[in-house]
């Protein structure tokens, strides 16, 4: 079996099916496992929190907005699992709730305050001026949202409070806390949500690192000079600049993507990126000459999906072989 980047493009230009199957025989997926990354939370801990605000509430029989507030700042893992039982994402918490209590509270904050809970999860929190305003005006958003349940929409649409525990308010929370959720509705849920969904999304960046911290140590060892570019760096005639450039961003000879993805959209994605990197070295290059050579660096299933977007993107980096770059085009 040759790879794209043993071979010379004129070989992949007359035959790309055979090395299209070659790259798709050498992606693996690894999204069974995940890292757990830093503010990962076990479910004793979360279990804790949830305890904890069932106690306050008296098995939500209801939900004095004062005693929740004093449990979450005494256990702040309860504002993850009062989060959990609304189905939002930080964000969208602090969108609701800045609709009632105005702009202050932002999508900043809420994701700060989250992250700041789930790497001290057990922690008292001491907050004070604006920030307990805040908090209050978050735990009363939810215990609202809580009571109420979902609201009646058209035929055609579903509520996100549609849920088993949110969606006849009180008297549902109570009969989940009390009774167990049937297990079928468990597997439902979960299904609509994508089964850690959150956790995949938070640590999406780790699983990355793993790929850009082998090209480095690949990079480094032939003694390559790089430059490795940080998320949203903004460079000269770069709109987006790519994950390396080697030598250097002021004069690049080779620029290289990498992505791990499990997710066949976020490949076509990526390969979109690669073909409009390709067009940035052709500009204003004589016919057939390119400024900088491009290489991607990819693994996981995603890629593995779409023939023809395999075909673009070995067009787009000439078979990852970079002739002109020393010992670039033989590592990848």
């Amino acid at each position: 079996m040759k790879y794209p980047f043993e071979a010379d493009f004129s070989e992949i230009v007359a035959a790309p099916e055979p090395f299209i199957s070659a790259v798709f025989f050498s992606l693996a997926s690894e999204f069974l496992t995940m890292p757990k990354g830093e503010g990962f939370v076990d479910y004793a801990t979360f279990e804790a929190g949830y305890e904890s605000l069932k106690k306050a509430t008296g098995g939500f029989v209801a939900l004095p907005r004062a005693e929740v507030l004093k449990t979450v700042i005494e256990a702040p893992i309860t504002l993850v699992v009062l989060r959990a039982m609304l189905g939002f994402t930080p964000p969208e918490w602090a969108y609701v709730c800045a609709q009632k209590y105005g702009p202050k509270l932002d999508q900043g904050f809420a994701r700060t305050l989250d992250r700041k809970v789930r790497l001290s999860p057990l922690k008292p929190l001491n907050p004070s001026g604006e920030v307990l305003n805040r908090l209050k005006a978050m735990v009363e958003t939810a215990c609202d949202l809580l009571e109420q349940g979902s609201p009646k929409v058209r035929a055609d649409q579903i509520h996100r409070l549609q849920k088993a525990d949110t969606v006849g308010g009180l008297t549902a929370l109570q009969n989940l806390a009390g009774l167990g959720v049937p297990y079928a509705m468990l597997l439902y849920e979960r299904f609509l949500g994508r089964p850690f969904a959150g956790h995949r999304d938070s640590v999406s960046e780790l699983v990355g690192d793993g790929l850009e911290s082998a090209i480095e140590e690949q990079l480094t060892k032939a003694g390559i000079s790089f430059r490795k570019t940080k998320r949203a760096e903004r460079l000269q005639d770069f709109d987006q600049a790519p994950d390396f450039m080697i030598p250097s961003e002021f004069n690049p000879k080779v620029v290289i993507e990498a992505k791990v993805t499990e997710d066949d959209g976020t490949a076509r994605d990526k390969v979109t990126r690669v073909q409009h990197l390709n067009a940035l070295s052709t500009k204003d290059q004589p016919a057939g000459e390119h400024r900088f050579q491009v290489i991607a660096c990819i693994a996981g299933r995603g890629f593995g999906v779409r023939r023809e977007d395999m075909r673009k993107l070995l067009e787009a980096t000439q078979g990852f072989h970079a002739k002109d770059a020393g010992q670039v085009g033989g590592l990848f």
